[in-house]
């Protein structure tokens, strides 16, 4: 398949995902800044409801973008970060912005 043969139709389900008012933003928070907890992002995402952050990550996790790891405390703590896709994706952004 030539560069010109290239079928965009993948771009109508990650733009579903990350074209949302949050998405990079929470991309750019965790690869900037390492593995965040759900309380530090939206701490850090101002103006963001809990449940607009609980429905974004939910969904960047669902398309591999982001993972959930669930840390054995007491009470449990959940803490976020990027995936390998989320890096990848990260790092093709960057560009775009400089």
């Amino acid at each position: 398949m030539e560069s010109k043969d290239v079928c965009f139709c993948p771009l109508y389900g990650i733009l579903d995902v990350i074209a949302k008012k949050w998405a990079l933003l929470i991309i750019g928070l965790l690869g900037n800044e390492g593995p965040k907890g759900f309380n530090a992002l939206q701490r850090e995402l101002k103006g963001i409801s809990p449940k607009t952050l609980s429905k974004t990550l939910k969904e960047l996790e669902e398309h591999g973008l982001v993972e959930r790891r669930v840390i054995g405390t007491s009470p449990p703590r959940v803490e976020y970060s990027l995936s390998r896709d989320g890096w990848e994706l990260r790092r093709r952004l960057i560009p775009l912005l400089k």
